[in-house]
């Protein structure tokens, strides 16, 4: 097994809370940053079996991490999550809103809770998990703030109304909170990704869809984790909020 050790971690004794960390894109942001020497909060909604693995993983090769459960689309699961991370660590260093769901068909076969659930969970989980961690950060006058959005927020994708218009609203909500909690040395900014090799992905039509993208491949969890781990540091990343970065392999150009 792979050291989770670089030679010099950006992120020693900072605290990443990562929402729907148990598997895909959020298990590899989780390992990402526990390289870089930061203890791992391991949030997962219903699959503990999962959080723990990435604990696991993260413990044995020498990092620190907990697995916390939590609806975060839920107000009081989420003061909860909070309250038990800084039980726990005492601080809140990086926050990486990465929990979401799919619900996809076309707008006149959406169901209005399909609807709901996603809006819930993609958009108004954000603003429930940014808004309980920023008062965290606005203390310590420092923090970052990672919001997962997508392409098909900025370029729309049929059968995703629901998803396009939450993964939209992220990147306002982005580029707002961005402006509001500068002054204070909280940063905020979001990853946009393409199509990623995941479970959510999983059954795409990949010959379809790769026509569409300039690198001829679906990304990596591990790229999008990449981008995550670069903007969570300090060094270049201190200077940078209201952003958003695609890793998407040049589907979006703008």
């Amino acid at each position: 097994m792979a050291t989770l050790q670089p030679s010099s971690p950006r992120l020693s004794d900072r605290v990443a809370m990562i929402t729907g960390a148990s598997r895909g894109i959020g298990r590899s942001i989780a390992l990402a940053l526990a390289t870089e020497g930061a203890k791992v909060v391991v949030n997962y909604a219903s699959s503990s079996s999962a959080a723990e693995e990435v604990v696991a993983v993260i413990t044995e090769a020498g990092g620190e991490a907990i697995a916390l459960q939590a609806d975060v689309s839920k107000l009081d699961q989420v003061e909860a999550l909070v309250n038990q991370t800084l039980e726990k660590f005492s601080r809140i260093d990086v926050l990486v809103n990465n929990a979401g769901i799919t619900r996809d068909t076309l707008l006149l076969r959406m169901k209005p809770e399909d609807w709901q659930a996603v809006i819930d969970l993609n958009l108004t989980g954000v603003f429930l998990c940014t808004r309980a961690v920023s008062k965290v950060m606005l203390k310590q006058k420092s923090g970052r703030m990672i919001n997962i959005a997508s392409v098909s927020g900025q370029m729309g994708n049929p059968g995703q109304a629901n998803y396009s218009a939450a993964k939209a609203g992220v990147i306002g909500f982005t580029k707002t909170v961005a402006k509001e909690l500068a002054t204070r040395g909280i940063t905020v900014n979001a990853v946009a990704p393409g199509f990623i090799e995941t479970d959510m992905t999983h059954d795409l039509k990949s010959e379809e869809i790769i026509k569409y993208i300039p690198l001829g491949r679906y990304g990596k969890p591990e790229e999008v984790a990449g981008m995550v781990r670069f903007l969570a540091a300090d060094e270049a990343a201190g200077y940078i909020t209201g952003q958003v970065f695609n890793v998407d392999g040049g589907m979006v150009m703008a």
